[in-house]
């Protein structure tokens, strides 16, 4: 495993404990769209079905359980715990525009046709788009400060990180996937647009590094 990669993994686990933290301390989950976060849910559980079937190393594995266990965690207190401060009226991206459309891909275009690998493959898709319920409850609201900006910063960042590691696999061990690459690059786009819709609604970007 090279830094980038290490990195990227780190910096994906901070955003995701980050938002668990934001929202334990203040009780509420305004602004937050529980839709991407069912998706994320969803990235991981069809991701990483293969915890029942193979083992890699330690730190694999404990990531892995980890990811949806918080996953798993953020949905508990968005959709039962803290339920009344959830702003359901914002959040009405319709879903299955996402999940059906990336499930056909998935069946179509994917590097062995069966479950697991085709589970995965939905995975990487869903997960380059899973951001889009949250862009699009900010676009209706008109409102981003609601969302913690250092969940951002390291979503952003968990990314960036990842795009160098796949272009020093491809250097230096002749890795190259092109399912991920391209659905990694889709998924950085839509989060530089989410900065766009961010500093034009007239927040301050200093805001990101405080």
């Amino acid at each position: 495993m090279n830094i980038f990669r290490l990195t990227g993994d780190l910096s994906h686990l901070a955003a995701i404990i980050i938002l668990l933290l934001k929202i334990w301390k203040s009780r509420s989950c305004a602004g937050i769209s529980g839709k991407s976060q069912i998706l994320f849910a969803l990235v991981f559980t069809t991701r990483y079905l293969d915890l029942l079937t193979a083992f890699i190393s330690f730190y694999n594995s404990i990531m892995k359980v980890i990811y949806v266990a918080c996953a798993y965690a953020t949905v508990y207190l968005i959709y039962a715990k803290f339920k009344a401060t959830y702003d359901g009226n914002h959040d009405t991206f319709r879903v299955e525009f996402l999940v059906v459309p990336v499930g056909g891909l998935a069946f179509l275009v994917n590097h062995d046709f069966s479950p697991l690998e085709i589970l995965w493959t939905f995975s990487i898709y869903l997960e380059s788009v899973a951001i889009l319920p949250q862009l699009f409850m900010i676009s209706k609201t008109g409102e981003a400060e609601t969302i913690t900006t250092h969940y951002l910063f390291f979503l952003g960042l968990y990314r960036a990180l990842y795009l160098i590691n796949w272009i020093w696999r491809f250097y230096f061990e002749g890795f190259f996937d092109m399912i991920a690459i391209v659905a990694g690059v889709v998924q950085t786009i839509l989060y530089c647009d989410f900065f766009y819709l961010y500093v034009t609604k007239g927040e301050c970007f200093l805001r990101f590094l405080l």
